[in-house]
């Protein structure tokens, strides 16, 4: 019988024991970065000469790992594969799917450190970030594969004396899976394994800033079982590659995590049909954010600093629920800003295989170049620069001082725009009713949090802040599965829900079935 879900713990770094397997586990993956790593589809490993290489971004001259370009005839061909595939794996009992993602979940629980190591390499993320990471994994297998179990189920229906009814989900056929690169593990492992437990087969491909731990979800799958070409890895430019397997016309659905320019492209393309195509495709497109924390004149400011601190900066500011705008009382905003300046300023940055960093760098050059041109333009449009403002002085990687900027007008550009990066925006509230308005200016809709002692303001909050997860007296991150089911309002996308009890119906289609019975 299986056991109600739990949420999976998170690593305890303060232990030494854990921190002793950790360090293994880092010098264990630093002697395996580097490898070559082919196409598979339907279970056929495929090379091609054209290469991308996955770089570390605290080191960018060391390569994670290296992969093949599939080229647009393979593209085409993964998702025939998983099309062809998907005729028999549909029919595959539900216990047995949801069997596939416990036993995966059993094998992530084993390999927890390693499996955080590769981020560290690959995405440079902390040792608490990664750790969090591979937990939610195993939080999305574990629960998406018990709710398998109860859509499969018998489903309520009103029943009349002459008719026998029941309703039943069927998956709808080959989906493409194309998951972002800062949480490259956990939402590539709840897309894909949503997508394979409700019957449906997967091309997956990954970022190109994260293929390497994508792989890693790719072996794991082929170790506890799962059949050829149920799980299709391809590899390469979304322009190539991308648009081949989102336009195809055995493309049945698109599961994408990103950008809101490249979200909305997916968008716009899968609702094109083309010949042979006989559905409309789905879309899920979970996009960006623009998120605010408010904090009134009655908040407990020091509870209120942490808070917004490790909303702002926790893995870099590369989060699309990441707090990239404060918006703060005007009775205490000195002495607010005075705190979060000086809680800033202790946050250590560097390569992250070292545990005393626990900011390390952005992801690439492109995100560098792009977050330092917005940290001028901030100060160019009226922005104080408060603290941080620049690239860490002689550093190997792509590294940026967490960054506050005050006194920012409401609709500057780092106002509006998502910046994904270490870079916060302060602005000054006249009231409560003010601070609403404020944070809810933008075109996006995602995550939220409002620090107050007001009962009352915190029910008004719950009416009128308008986002997707909004969290009360608390950070704006960390949203925890089957707790908190994440997705976004406005451009911020479809609002899936990702880690609830709807989300599995995304990738599910209802059919009822009547007898009739009796004379």
């Amino acid at each position: 019988m299986i056991q109600p879900f739990v949420n999976e713990p998170l690593t305890d770094f303060g232990r030494e024991e854990n921190k002793k397997a950790m360090l293994e586990a880092l010098a264990y993956v630093k002697e395996r970065i580097g490898a070559e790593h082919d196409l598979v589809i339907g279970g056929e490993r495929l090379k091609t000469d054209d290469r991308l290489k996955s770089v570390n971004p605290a080191r960018p001259n060391e390569v994670v790992g290296v992969f093949r370009r599939a080229t647009t005839e393979m593209a085409s061909k993964a998702v025939e594969v998983a099309h062809q595939t998907f005729q028999t794996w549909q029919f595959t009992p539900a216990a047995e799917r949801s069997r596939y993602l416990l036993d995966a979940g059993r094998v992530m629980r084993r390999r927890k450190f390693e499996l955080s190591a590769w981020m560290v390499y690959e995405v440079g993320k902390s040792w608490v970030e990664a750790d969090a990471d591979v937990a939610e994994a195993i939080d999305f297998v574990e629960f998406y594969a018990r709710e398998n179990l109860r859509l499969a189920g018998p489903q309520p229906l009103v029943q009349i004396p002459s008719e026998k009814s029941e309703l039943r989900y069927i998956p709808l056929g080959a989906i493409v899976v194309v998951p972002p690169w800062n949480f490259p593990f956990a939402i590539l492992v709840g897309m894909a394994s949503a997508a394979i437990v409700t019957g449906n087969t997967v091309v997956l491909k990954p970022s190109s800033d994260s293929p390497t731990i994508g792989f890693k979800f790719f072996e794991i799958m082929d170790e506890v079982g799962l059949p050829k070409g149920v799980l299709n890895f391809v590899t390469g430019s979304g322009a190539a590659v991308g648009d081949t397997l989102v336009t195809h016309p055995k493309t049945r659905m698109i599961a994408f995590t990103g950008s809101k320019e490249v979200g909305l492209g997916i968008n716009e393309k899968a609702a094109r049909t083309v010949p042979g195509q006989i559905w409309i495709r789905r879309v899920i497109a979970e996009m960006g954010g623009k998120d605010g924390i408010i904090v009134d004149a009655d908040a407990d400011i020091d509870a209120a600093v942490e808070g917004v601190a490790a909303s702002a900066f926790g893995y870099t500011g590369q989060k699309c629920s990441a707090c990239s705008r404060v918006i703060i009382h005007e009775k205490i905003y000195d002495t607010f800003l005075g705190k979060l300046k000086e809680r800033t300023e202790k946050l250590q940055v560097g390569p992250t295989d070292d545990p005393r960093y626990t900011v390390g760098p952005v992801i690439n050059k492109s995100a560098m170049d792009s977050i330092l041109g917005y940290i001028k333009k901030g100060i160019a449009e009226g922005g104080r620069l408060l603290t941080g403002g620049g690239a860490v002085p002689d550093a190997e990687g792509y590294f940026i001082r967490p960054t506050i900027i005050a006194d920012v007008e409401p609709k500057a550009t780092i106002a509006q725009e998502e910046i994904f990066g270490p870079v916060l925006a302060a602005h000054r509230a006249k009231s409560f009713d003010e601070a609403l308005e404020l944070v809810n200016d933008t075109e996006y809709g995602l995550t939220g949090a409002l620090y107050t002692s007001s009962r009352e303001k915190l029910q008004i909050a719950a009416q009128r802040f308008h986002v997707g997860n909004l969290y009360l007296n608390r950070k704006c991150t960390g949203a925890l599965v089957g707790v908190h089911p994440f997705g976004g309002f406005n451009m911020s996308g479809t609002d899936s829900k990702a880690g609830g009890r709807d989300y599995l119906l995304l990738f599910l289609q209802a059919k009822s079935i009547s007898e009739k019975i009796g004379a």
